[in-house]
């Protein structure tokens, strides 16, 4: 990034999906893959299931509602004001039954160039568990 750059509420590369409402505040185009700013509208039934990553550290900031983080070793309710860092290799799930909303700084992660790719798959390719697989293991997202 050469220049500074001023994200408005409401604005930035924008995607809505099924389980969240995400604007992309900071993209890890702009910092050569260093660092990545989600705001993401959790909307009612989230649920991300168990994963980790090989590679990217993940911050959740909670702003509204609350979260569960199920982690191996303890669940963690998140609530309004609560941050928690996931560094690589910490398996983790999350939930969020009533809906809320966060901040989520990746680090060497390109979380936002994921929800692009997400963004121009169709229904038929959500459904290919294979393909699925392929483009969350591009992006340093492994399941269960």
């Amino acid at each position: 990034m050469t220049a500074k750059q001023y994200i408005k509420t409401g604005e930035g590369e924008n995607y809505n999906y099924s389980q969240d409402h995400c604007f992309v505040k900071l993209s890890s185009r702009d910092t050569n893959g260093e660092l990545c700013l989600i705001e993401d509208t959790l909307k009612p039934g989230f649920h991300l299931k168990r994963h980790h990553h090989k590679i990217m550290t993940e911050v959740f900031y909670m702003l509204e509602g609350q979260m569960e983080l199920i982690f191996d070793d303890e669940t963690i309710i998140l609530k309004e004001g609560d941050t928690v860092t996931v560094p690589p290799n910490v398996w983790h799930e999350a939930i969020c039954t009533a809906g809320g909303k966060m901040l989520t700084i990746f680090k060497n992660g390109q979380f936002d160039v994921f929800l692009e790719e997400l963004s121009k798959m169709t229904n038929a390719d959500f459904s290919n568990a294979e393909l699925m697989k392929s483009v969350s293991n591009k992006f340093d997202i492994y399941e269960a």
